[in-house]
């Protein structure tokens, strides 16, 4: 089992220094990873006026103050990128980090706010389609091979971007996704692990261990490849070692790889530093 921490992009976290603060203090307690949100506006309404930073170069101040932790975004949302550019951002980090990126994609949201304000398409349908193509053409890049494509969306003509990602064939890639949407889940069966959220437990609450159970038993039942695959789950939980391991460790059993440890979406202290640097310090869960 692997422990993180998750930080929004916005509020006190929109400061690069700030992130690289967070990110070494996290490192020092024994924590194995450092995970932002990739949001635009995310919900304006509860949002505005608030600063975002932008999530690669929040991470790349986390690389730099760190050597160890795992970095990368949960989730971006391929479907409003361009490909090429987000492959090379993902590979600049992950050099400068010495391999350490983990990507996580998604289709995102709030769509309205997010796909519908810049006028971006906002069919799930259409969504979905831009993520697959887009995640098979940022594998693709990160090869260093020459890329010819020429998709629903994107057209590709002979292009090789070097230098090509640190980690080979490519860093892990994980999905998002709610579960019980089965879409999601079989998508992430095809890649190398799984970030779901649960209708039943949203951002910052613990899901349940058998609604757990369930969704391992579908990943696994249309999972062809070979490897291993992680499960990340995550929630807030108490600093206290004993009350904290109640509660994770159904969820290893369950199936779950990593915890990531966030705040209560609904909570004050979503965006704000000092309650994130309290639970950071008291240290990971040991199971």
């Amino acid at each position: 089992m692997r422990y993180s921490i998750n930080i929004p992009n916005f509020g006190d976290f929109a400061d690069p220094r700030t992130v690289a603060r967070v990110a070494a203090a996290a490192e020092q307690a024994g924590w194995d990873g450092l995970f932002v949100w990739d949001h635009v506006v995310h919900d304006k309404a509860a949002q505005r006026g608030k600063p975002f930073g932008d999530p690669w170069m929040l991470l790349t101040a986390a690389a730099l103050a760190t050597s160890r932790i795992r970095l990368g975004t949960l989730v971006t949302p391929v479907p409003r990128r361009r490909p090429h550019q987000l492959a090379r951002q993902v590979a600049t980090l992950d050099s400068l980090s010495g391999g350490r990126v983990v990507f996580a994609a998604g289709l995102g949201g709030p769509v309205d706010d997010e796909y519908g304000s810049f006028g971006e398409p906002t069919e799930p349908r259409v969504l979905a389609e831009l993520l697959d193509e887009g995640l098979d053409l940022l594998a693709r890049y990160w090869s260093g091979r020459p890329v010819t494509h020429r998709g629903r969306h994107h057209e590709v003509h002979d292009v090789t971007l070097l230098p090509a990602t640190a980690q080979q064939p490519r860093p892990p890639v994980w999905i998002g996704g709610f579960w019980p949407n089965r879409p999601p889940m079989r998508r992430a069966a095809r890649w190398d692990g799984a970030v779901p959220l649960f209708r039943s437990a949203r951002h910052g609450a613990v899901p349940d261990a058998a609604e757990v159970r369930e969704l391992m038993a579908y990943v696994r039942e249309h999972r062809e490849a070979e490897g291993d695959f992680d499960l990340v789950l995550g929630g807030a939980t108490p600093a206290d070692p004993d009350a904290a391991r109640d509660l994770i460790g159904p969820l290893r059993d369950a199936g779950a790889t990593w915890w990531d440890e966030r705040q209560l979406q609904t909570g004050p202290g979503l965006d704000r530093l000092a309650p994130v640097l309290r639970r950071i310090e008291a240290g990971p869960p040991a199971l």
